[in-house]
């Protein structure tokens, strides 16, 4: 039965009716589309996979889907369970791609939220279903099991024994029959499909296992003697399962963070008439330029600004930022952040796909569909890997027949399951599947996961100055008094009551200087002259000036003005001088100093003037500076860093930084910059906070230093035992116990890196 979720999810249709996916209303929520080259209409769409548990499977979809006539591009990433799809829709539907994944023997829905929310949680409770029955079958089958292993010989008779096996046997059907099926399921299309994943020697482990026992319970002197080992197989289906739900478990946190952050907008808003009166409208029907009222407690519809009303917003979905920020008329606000204190009036200026909520989510369904180096080659050697583990079982099979019949078969199951690559193919995914949403709760959105390996090598940050490491306003350095007995502060006062009147940068930064001072001066005639400055007259008629020195008074020397100062005075010259600067982040010199710490080099490119890239360097400490600089001295500059063998991380906002971002090895850009520099970098920065670079370079480091160790734990483990299988040392129920084991060490290892520093100081 097809069941309506919300006005923006998507109908999910029957296995009878897949037509509900082709209507453009359904597509909007998981489908985007975009003119490719020679004007020809794509369309990109996302599903969430269901029944996929390793990388041959992701494979597998793969080929089912660019099998499809008019499909461009799939993507599909085993450790979340998403696939992207890019098609023509003048040659196929959403319908069939959908039919194509069923095809393949797995599941699949459009990734919108509610839909994909259902599916992923329907999976997990069936999922903790199987672990339930198989750890209950186990504790029992174990409990049956123990006498055999802690008697004495003559302590329990042939009788009691042989009921002790057959309670062994029921209670390992539910385990074979339920509880295993994922595996049995993966293994049958990885063979439908002439291809090799790693639930194939788990499910021949597993199957054999049971008959051999079972031969075993009913003919004690046949073939298969007369050792049973139900607890093993239950043992290593129990812990194999463990493993499987924690992974899942992790796949699920990353998509409610990122789902958490789409489905906060509203259903309907309330929308301002010309006349004043007020309408409630579907958020659809909203356009720019169209003046909202936001309550307390309501998300924000769409990206604008405040026109009316003073309140805190939670942007922490959105930006990584724990504490509320505090908007007021003129402040921007971002659609999805929640308005927390009181009614605001807005004006909406982007919505839907526009909006900076849209593009994060866009952003990170991007990154988490893609297969980093590292997991690539992950798989490359789990499938050779795979046809070696039968080749071994295989033989010593063969050569245990010989030396001892009974324990041929038992040899070949220990081999099989101590083998299983489990652990080798999640020591990379678990991994940076977890370090990505770590780094997402925190503000930081890796484009590219790859980014992260190339992180950890870095050696030299180099940074962009205006937008960057300064905000787009100036601030007050100095206050110089240039007549004796003239007070600092009552200039300061007098100035700013003037330069109120204004709204030119360099007067807002005197009004925020003096916001605590006050003057009672009145002006008239105020006139504010291009490129010079203000002029107006006091309450006894004389004219005052604020603005450049030559303007001001002619006679004050660069000395007593420097570039880029406010002069203020009247008609008998200047009385005052305002020495300006840029402000810097209110984070950047401790970021600076984290990275320093890292022992990273620093380096400024700035298209500013020399002079006042040099005065920012030398406040931040940084010593390697490079002012004027154009787009191509700035892209010059860092290939030549290059060419001396660093490895060099770009931090810029702005569209001049575009080449430089893309030539850099990692690259850097707030979420507020350009666009195409924020497309164009590996890792965007949701927040204002510079620190998130250093945090970044930490995760990275720490999360390949995970990726090592699991990868090094897997080697060591199938060094130590396979020959122990080989030679007959391991029993299967030892082998369950050492590969399951294996698989939760590298799952929990992983899981550790989703933990980042940031986290670590707000607990």
């Amino acid at each position: 039965m097809a069941s309506v979720l919300t006005e923006r999810a998507v109908v999910v249709p029957a296995d009878a009716d897949l037509r509900a996916l082709d209507d453009p209303l359904n597509q909007a929520s998981f489908t985007t589309f975009a003119q490719a080259q020679g004007g020809v209409r794509e369309a990109t769409s996302q599903f969430r996979i269901s029944g996929m548990y390793c990388a041959a499977c992701a494979g597998l979809i793969e080929d089912a889907l660019q099998g499809v006539d008019g499909v461009k591009e799939a993507r599909v990433h085993s450790s979340t369970a998403l696939a992207l799809v890019r098609w023509d829709p003048q040659r196929t539907r959403a319908s069939a791609l959908v039919e194509a994944v069923r095809r393949a023997g797995y599941g699949a829905v459009p990734d919108a939220a509610a839909s994909a929310r259902a599916q992923r949680e329907a999976e997990q409770r069936k999922a903790l279903w199987r672990l339930f029955v198989a750890g209950f079958c186990m504790m029992q089958v174990m409990m049956y099991a123990t006498p055999a292993y802690v008697s004495e010989p003559g302590d329990i008779t042939p009788d009691m024994l042989r009921l002790l096996q057959w309670a062994s046997w029921v209670l390992s059907l539910p385990v074979l029959l339920f509880s295993a099926g994922p595996f049995f399921s993966g293994a049958w299309n990885s063979l439908k499909h002439r291809r090799l994943g790693m639930d194939v020697p788990v499910s021949l482990g597993i199957v054999v296992t049971f008959v051999a026992s079972s031969g075993a319970t009913f003919d004690p002197g046949g073939v298969f003697g007369h050792e049973v080992y139900f607890d093993s197989l239950t043992m290593f289906v129990f812990f194999l399962l463990g493993g499987r739900w924690l992974e899942a478990r992790a796949r699920h946190k990353v998509a409610l963070s990122l789902e958490a952050g789409a489905a906060r907008l509203p259903d309907s808003v309330e929308r301002l008439r010309a006349d004043g009166s007020t309408e409630v409208v579907a958020l659809g029907r909203l356009a720019s330029g169209d003046r909202v009222r936001v309550k307390a407690g309501q998300a924000f519809p769409a990206d604008g600004v405040l026109l009316e009303g003073r309140s805190l917003a939670d942007e922490a979905l959105l930006t990584g930022e724990s504490e509320p920020v505090a908007k007021q008329p003129g402040d921007e606000v971002v659609a999805g952040s929640l308005n927390l204190r009181a009614p605001v009036l807005m004006q909406v200026l982007r919505l839907g796909e526009d909006t900076r909520q849209a593009g994060i989510v866009a952003l990170m369904r991007s990154a988490l569909t893609q297969r980093p180096r590292l997991v690539q080659q992950a798989e490359r050697i789990a499938g050779p890997f795979l046809w070696t583990v039968l080749a071994l079982a295989a033989g010593a099979a063969a050569v245990w027949s010989v030396i001892d019949p009974s324990r041929a078969i038992w040899v070949a199951v220990s081999v099989l399951i101590v083998t299983c690559p489990c652990a080798l193919s999640l020591a990379a995914p678990s991994a940076l599947l977890a370090a990505t949403g770590g780094l997402a709760r925190r503000g930081v959105l890796l484009q590219r996961i790859e980014s992260l390996e190339g992180l950890a090598g870095v050696d030299t940050v180099v940074f962009d100055k205006t937008g960057t490491l300064t905000l787009d306003r100036l601030e007050l350095a100095e206050t110089r008094v240039l007549q004796e007995g003239v007070d600092a502060a009552s200039m300061l006062a007098r100035a700013a009551s003037l330069a109120a009147l204004s709204s030119h940068p360099a007067s807002r930064a005197l009004v925020e200087a003096a916001a605590a001072a006050s003057a009672d001066a009145v002006w008239s005639d105020v006139e504010e002259h291009p490129g010079q400055g203000l002029e107006a007259r006091d309450a006894a008629g004389q004219r005052w000036r604020l603005g450049r020195r030559e303007w001001v008074d002619a006679g004050l020397t660069a000395g007593q003005a420097p570039e880029g100062s406010l002069c203020f005075g009247g008609e008998r010259g200047a009385v005052a001088v305002f020495v300006l600067r840029e402000t810097l982040r209110g984070d950047a010199e401790a970021a600076l100093a984290q990275l320093r710490a890292q022992g990273l080099k620093l380096a400024m490119l700035s298209g500013d003037a020399p002079e006042r890239a040099a005065a920012l360097a030398q406040r931040l400490g940084i010593a390697d500076v490079r002012g004027g600089a154009t787009p191509s001295d700035k892209l010059a500059a860092v290939a030549a860093w290059q060419a001396e063998g660093r490895r060099v991380a770009m931090v810029g906002d702005g569209l001049n930084d575009a080449p430089v971002l893309a030539r850099a090895d990692v690259s850097f850009a707030f979420a507020h910059g350009s666009a195409v520099a924020r497309s164009g970098a590996d890792v965007v920065l949701l927040g204002d906070r510079l620190a998130d670079v250093a945090l970044a370079r930490t995760q990275s480091q720490r999360t390949l230093r995970v990726i090592r160790q699991n990868l090094a734990w897997a080697a060591l483990y199938n060094a130590a035992c396979v020959p122990l299988a080989l030679v007959g040392w391991l029993p299967p129920w030892a082998a369950g116990i050492g590969m399951a084991s294996s698989s939760l060490l590298v799952v929990l290892n992983a899981l550790r890196v989703a933990r980042t520093d940031g986290d670590e100081r707000q607990d």
